[in-house]
């Protein structure tokens, strides 16, 4: 008889939570590693508060993750607790009992993942199931709750959400992704109803959704983390983290009241940032990156900012969030140096970080559509007799000088023209990058669509070479990179560029020696900023 052979792989399984692939933009599962992490800068941080306590030998610690998809974080904290309360609750099935039942709750976003979740923590979709590990529980849910939740209609809106009654009011058969959390005008009286009794919660932890897609298929996606975290804060926990998009840092859609918010709190006492998301969740294309911090109720401070990339050095310091005169966060510790030193040569102070008016290149830049067309405006493919020169999406037409309804005053005058999204790398952040698109100058009798923005208008075909020959610099193009959220370069991102004398040619060597920027900030330069290269607007 042949002797049955062993399973090679006995005891190798994989952890089924990295196995599974995201459901949507909603439902983006965090992968076990990341989620201890974040338990790990918490663990630290409750030490440091607690006189060097253990969060996980604390049995009336209570943790939520109120918008639960896989339940990693659930379950990993469960893993931890057990361990830590050993020496208190000997019995296993005792101290088992006592952590599903009085320290760890959920709320799931959909009913999908609420039975994930259950199954993750529980080890049973149902929490007093055959096979569950918990005992005690008197409901199948256990503490994780899930409910079908309705949205709030207002003259086609969600009140709530803000998402739109045309794309989710669709009948009971398809989820409402009306999330629990934010679909209430008192979420502590919410929770005491979906829990029972009034419910402190030591700390909220987890991934919220990022984005709603109103039926943009992606184009017109409104950020929604937000909401979580202001009504996660209304909790008031000890301690509260999360991951979220980066962008949050210098604002955009949606983002601006909470981005002040954010950086004006001196309990967010840690930022830990990915400038790629893939290095978080492998395959998401989300640009930007992603962060998770840490808000420490009764602990204000400066905040510890970690920047992580790949194989790079770690970079951390501890530094205000809002750097005295900034309006954003800057993102690299390293570019706040850079960015001083500059400033310090250009208003004669450093202790803000703002240009003198006379001083600033964003007054020479144009607002979008400066000229009045349409990134899909097509010109005509041949001139006619007091036509003018288009450049647009995919090449270059002619118009009617009279069609053209605005930025007269550039129409005749030499000027840049610089895209106003910088050129793609997929679904991945990379570095270095360009950070702006290759601009290029026009001449006058020129003007452009909404795909570029101008820069002027300047007096001669050498001021104009002076001003490539500037933003060419990769120090120029880091300044830019330290207000940009996105792949869209408004105006606003030129706000930490200084100008120049507009009579020469600029070099990198010669920017730095100007500003006295270090070997070692130069490194760090080089390492973000790549050279310039291609045609016009490539």
């Amino acid at each position: 008889m042949i002797e049955p052979v062993s399973f090679a792989l006995r005891g190798r399984n994989p952890d089924v939570l990295t196995c599974i692939a995201n459901l949507s933009n909603d439902e983006v599962f965090t992968p076990p590693e990341f989620a201890n992490r974040m338990l790990d800068t918490l663990a630290q941080a409750w030490a440091e508060s607690n006189g060097g306590a253990d969060i996980w030998a604390n049995s009336s610690v209570r943790f939520m993750d109120p918008f639960t998809k896989s339940g990693v974080f659930l379950r990993e904290i469960a893993k931890r607790l057990i361990a830590g309360l050993e020496t208190e609750i000997p019995d296993l099935q005792t101290r088992v009992d006592h952590i599903l039942t009085q320290q760890i709750f959920g709320i799931g976003i959909t009913r999908l993942t609420s039975l994930l979740a259950r199954r993750s923590l529980y080890c049973s979709k149902h929490a007093k199931g055959e096979y569950s590990i918990a005992s005690s529980f008197q409901n199948e849910d256990g503490n994780i709750w899930f409910e079908r939740t309705e949205h709030r209609w207002i003259d086609g809106k969600c009140s709530f959400c803000g998402a739109g009654q045309n794309t989710l009011d669709r009948g009971y058969e398809f989820e409402t992704h009306a999330y629990a959390l934010i679909h209430t005008d008192d979420i502590k009286a919410r929770v005491a109803e979906l829990f029972g009794g009034q419910m402190q919660f030591d700390v909220i932890i987890g991934n919220p959704p990022y984005q709603l897609d109103d039926g943009g298929f992606g184009t017109s996606a409104a950020p929604i983390y937000n909401k979580f975290v202001e009504q996660a804060k209304k909790l008031e926990p000890r301690f509260l983290t999360m991951v979220i998009p980066s962008r949050w840092f210098a604002g955009g859609k949606g983002l601006d009241d909470f981005r002040e918010s954010m950086l004006s709190d001196n309990r967010l006492r840690s930022i830990d940032d990915f400038l790629s998301a893939s290095d978080v969740f492998p395959g998401v294309g989300l640009k930007g990156g992603v962060c998770y911090f840490l808000w420490d109720r009764d602990n204000p401070g400066l905040c510890k900012v970690t920047t992580r990339f790949q194989d790079w050095p770690i970079s951390t310091t501890s530094r205000p969030l809002l750097e005295p005169g900034a309006d954003i966060f800057i993102r690299f510790n390293e570019g706040v140096s850079i960015l001083k030193k500059v400033i310090a040569v250009e208003s004669g102070q450093s202790e803000t970080l703002t240009l003198p008016d006379d001083r600033r290149f964003d007054r020479l830049v144009s607002s979008a559509r400066l000229f009045g067309f349409r990134t899909f405006f097509k010109g005509k493919a041949t001139k006619s007799p007091g036509d003018v020169l288009i450049y647009q999406n995919g090449g270059k037409g002619y118009v009617p000088r009279d069609s053209v309804v605005s930025g007269a005053n550039f129409i005749d005058k030499w000027k840049l023209f610089a895209g106003y999204a910088a050129p793609g790398t997929g679904n991945k952040d990379s570095y270095p990058h360009r950070i702006i698109s290759t601009p290029f100058i026009g001449e006058p009798g020129s003007i452009s669509s909404e795909t570029y923005l101008s820069i002027g208008p300047l007096e001669t075909q050498g001021e104009a070479e002076s001003v490539l020959s500037y933003l060419s610099c990769r120090l120029v193009r880091l300044l830019i990179l330290l207000h940009k959220s996105s792949q869209h370069v408004t105006r606003k991102v030129y706000t930490f560029v200084p100008t120049q004398d507009w009579s020469k040619h600029y070099t990198d060597e010669e920017l730095y020696q100007k500003y006295g920027i270090s070997a070692e900030e130069i490194a760090f330069i080089e390492k973000v900023v790549r050279p310039l290269s291609g045609g016009n607007g490539e």
